[in-house]
């Protein structure tokens, strides 16, 4: 072993022992009964461990590519974690991670059988008898006032966390058929975990707020996640111009041709909704369109795809009362290191109280282009795959991982989130999306491009917050709710909402590249696998290393 892959080992230990609940969400178990340390002094070691380890990998460089490509992101991600821990919008700062991770580190444990039951349930208990002692330490270690929005969205995950201890974990215990002894353990830790739960949130709503006007993480911040997290060159102000002068010409575009095809876009949403399946056999659509969507991309030759199902089921019932409060996904990254033989793709329950509505929401083009071809299929699912099993970047298999609120390392975003948005647009190149579905997905990017002009307006402090949801609302035709969550979001998680229309762009732009380059010995497939082959890391990195590798 080389010296610089031992020091990538240390690293990963280092990430694994810090971060628990990531370790639970990747598939690496040992850590499994535990909570992050996120007390002062926990944090103060942390990052001592960081600046560690980051001097150890900035010392020398490995003669093999790939590793020396892990060694420049690990120190990336170093480097992150800890401006992120030192500044303005980490957990010395934002109650909302310490809400995401205590609820979803039992969430983790409840979601996979990755494990018999019991072995889950023990690890749920002692996790559950963690949490007091964890949103203890929150009342010390959160020493500045928070925008109210962020308060917002962790007393909403307060809420989520006791129903989903209250009501999901005894469902959850039947349906897993959990041994008596195990089942007595969780249940002897849940009042004491609700509790706290409800003192923390208690202990929320006294404090001060910030007011929303304080959620910029500046330019220091800004400027390294994009050019150490996502792996451009570019600076934010460069990117924002240019997001802006695409906005300007996607928006006008995508109006002209709602008016040409139907009067207006308020038109093509109708029809949209109006467009859906009916309640017998709304599941079965699902895997129908999969279907269909596999069998298109085969056709056309444009990708591997594996064998790895994906089964579309409605959310558990242990789910249900808690997830609409909680950042409960329908499809959830395949952790790595876990063997399962098909992953579930969670639909909510049909909404008995108001049926037209949902169906209205779960309509035939929402099913096809966001929960198949962008997540279930060719989207994530199949990136995924290529990530898990081929890729040669020991952190490209693992940095997409979906965590409590985020993804597990920063770097892995654009490839996650551009590849899928990419993907779409792919299906609709080789003739998958009707003319109503086409105008959906031109919606969609746009919708993408103000996600980056919004993340990095509110970072440069160019737009407060309100600004940002007025913009969402009356520029992207957001609706005013959603608007204001996709905003609040943004402000939580700096650079993230670029990721999408950064990675697109640039899978798009390499693409044209290389088929200028290779002329007509050009082959999709082989681009596009190539391309996964690099796992989840930054498609800037990914596209310098395919444009230097030997023709």
């Amino acid at each position: 072993m080389s010296e610089i892959a031992a020091r990538l080992d240390a690293f990963f230990e280092h990430y694994y022992r810090r971060n628990p609940v990531n370790a639970t969400f990747t598939g690496v178990h040992a850590a499994d009964a535990r909570l992050p340390d996120w007390s002062e002094a926990g944090l103060e070691s942390a990052e001592g461990e960081m600046r560690g380890l980051r001097d150890d990998l900035n010392r020398g460089a490995s003669a093999d590519e790939w590793t020396r490509m892990d060694q420049s992101l690990a120190v990336g991600h170093l480097e992150i974690r800890m401006a992120e821990d030192a500044g303005s919008h980490g957990v010395r700062v934002n109650p909302a991670h310490w809400s995401g991770e205590a609820v979803f580190s039992l969430v983790s444990l409840m979601l996979r059988r990755f494990a018999p039951a019991d072995i889950r349930a023990e690890s749920l208990a002692l996790r559950l008898a963690g949490i007091p002692q964890f949103l203890d330490a929150a009342r010390t270690t959160l020493s500045r006032a928070a925008p109210s929005a962020w308060t917002e969205r962790a007393l909403r995950e307060c809420i989520g966390a006791r129903l989903l201890i209250e009501t999901g974990i005894p469902l959850w215990l039947r349906a897993e058929s959990v041994g008596t002894t195990a089942a007595e353990r969780v249940a002897g830790a849940v009042a004491a975990a609700s509790a706290a739960f409800g003192e923390f949130a208690d202990w929320l709503r006294a404090r001060p707020s910030a007011g929303d006007d304080a959620v910029a993480c500046g330019s220091d911040l800004l400027t390294l996640l994009v050019n150490r997290g996502h792996g451009s060159d570019r600076a934010p102000a460069e990117l924002l111009r240019d997001a802006k002068e695409r906005f300007a010409v996607a928006r006008p575009a995508l109006e002209l041709a709602a008016r040409e095809f139907c009067g207006s876009w308020d038109a093509v949403d109708a029809r949209l909704a109006a467009a859906r399946p009916e309640a017998a056999g709304f599941l079965s659509s699902f895997d129908r369109t999969w279907s269909q969507c596999r069998q298109r991309a085969e056709r056309h030759d444009v990708v591997t795809w594996p064998d790895w199902p994906v089964r579309y089921v409605h959310q558990p019932a242990w789910a249900q009362a808690a997830a609409p409060y909680l950042y409960f996904l329908h499809y959830r990254a395949p952790a790595p290191f876990d063997t399962l033989p098909a992953l579930e793709y969670l639909v909510p329950p049909v909404a008995t109280a108001d049926p037209d509505r949902y169906f209205r929401t779960w309509n035939h083009a929402a099913i096809k282009l966001n929960h198949v071809v962008h997540h279930g299929a060719i989207g994530h699912h199949v990136q995924n795959w290529h990530a898990c099993n081929r890729s040669r970047s020991r952190i490209g298999k693992v940095a997409a991982v979906d965590c409590a609120s985020r993804i597990g390392m920063f770097c892995g975003g654009t490839m996650a989130e551009g590849w899928a948005c990419y993907a779409t647009a792919l299906m609709e190149e080789i003739g998958f999306l009707t003319p109503l579905e086409r105008l959906s997905e031109q919606h969609s990017r746009v919708r993408f491009l103000a996600r980056a002009i919004v993340d990095l307006s509110l970072h440069t402090g160019e737009m407060q917050l309100a600004d940002a949801a007025r913009f969402y609302h009356e520029q992207a035709g957001l609706t005013a709710v959603v608007a204001a969550n996709e905003a609040a979001r943004n402000s939580i998680f700096p650079g993230t909402g670029l990721m999408y229309w950064l990675g697109a762009q640039g899978i798009v732009d390499l693409r044209e590249e290389m088929q200028r380059r290779q002329g007509a010995g050009f082959s999709l497939k082989r681009f596009h696998d190539d391309l996964l082959e690099h796992g989840s890391i930054p498609v800037p990195v990914a596209a310098r290393h395919m444009m230097d590798a030997p023709a």
